[in-house]
Parts: structure tokens; sequence; C-alpha cells
């Protein structure tokens, strides 16, 4: 685990853009997830409609989901497979949250990614997140994960650290949501 100053993560994509992915199992959120970790798997409604949908999937892929949930990001462009994303959590200092995107969901009522942990990221792990219209013209968030801990510092943190887990994935799911929407 790596801390930075949140204005610095930039300067450390670089660092990442070659590391290794810190798990086995890529690309296992798109099916049974994996042994040895904790799953999550969440469904948030977004909205009726396609404009909800095209919405949606830009935040999503431009990283602005990220930035409105509280989180820094560093990256290049947008979520692309082979991408690196350099996120920060916290203020001031910032716990360093490099990831890779494994895959692009891009399908006439799918569009998302996902994205793996690397070297120096609190967890082992990937996490998906696709946006999804349903026949009834709902859109939907769907979060996928399987991680557990990368060093010990988050080992021994215990319910603590699934607790921040769980408060941004929350803040994953309000991101999305239409401006002025109540969550």
């Amino acid at each position: 685990m790596r801390i930075a100053r949140r204005g610095h993560l930039d300067e450390l994509l670089g660092r990442y853009t070659n590391a290794p992915l810190s798990y086995d199992e890529v690309g296992a959120t798109q099916g049974e997830l994996p042994a040895g970790y904790r799953h999550t798997r969440r469904v948030a409604p977004l909205g009726v409609g396609r404009t909800a949908f095209d919405q949606a999937s830009a935040l999503l892929s431009g990283w602005e989901m990220h930035r409105r949930a509280g989180l820094a990001v560093a990256s290049s462009g947008t979520a692309t497979p082979g991408r690196t994303v350099v996120l920060g959590l916290g203020i001031g200092l910032a716990v360093v949250v490099p990831c890779r995107v494994v895959y692009v969901v891009s399908e006439p009522r799918r569009s998302g990614f996902a994205y793996g942990s690397l070297t120096d990221h609190p967890e082992q792990g990937e996490e998906s997140f696709v946006v999804a219209r349903d026949d009834a013209d709902m859109t939907w968030l769907e979060i996928t994960a399987f991680s557990r801990p990368g060093s010990q510092l988050v080992r021994l943190s215990g319910p603590l650290g699934r607790g921040v887990q769980a408060a941004v994935t929350r803040r994953y799911e309000l991101a999305l949501l239409p401006r002025g929407s109540a969550g």
C-alpha cells in the first residue's frame, strides 16, 4: 500500500503503466467469482430511458463516476482495455489505488468495464461496473467484485477496511444518479 499527496497522482501514473496485475483470475467478474476472495454483487437503479443509459455510460467510461464518488483520478484517457488508472482515496494525503482496465463491455444495452488491482493497490482483485438497460427501459448500475487484502495493514484493518470499501461502492451508485436525484 502506498500513500501520496492527492494532487500528485498524475506523477505516479507512469510508474504503474507496466506494473503487473496483483491477482491471477483476470476477467472472473464476467462469470463465477473465484474462491478465496470477498465477493460483492450490487445492482442499483439509475433511471428510465435511453438518455439515462447514455448519460450513465458516458460518466462511467470517462471516470466521472469515480470523481463524483470523491476519488482523485489520474488516467491518460477513457476506460479502454489495457488503460492504467491511478485513483486516490482520501483528502490531502491519499491511499494510492492503481488499476488496469482488463475488459470493456460495449453492447447496445450494456456498457462498462472491469479493472484489476496492480502492485501497491490496498486490495487484490477485480471490480466491474456495467450500466445495463432492461426490457422495461430501466437503466441499472451493476457492480461485481472480488477482493482480498493486498497488504498486512489492510488485513489488520478488518471490518474498518470492509466498511470503507462498502461506503465507496455506495458512493459509486449515487454518483451515476442524475443530478438532483435523492439517494
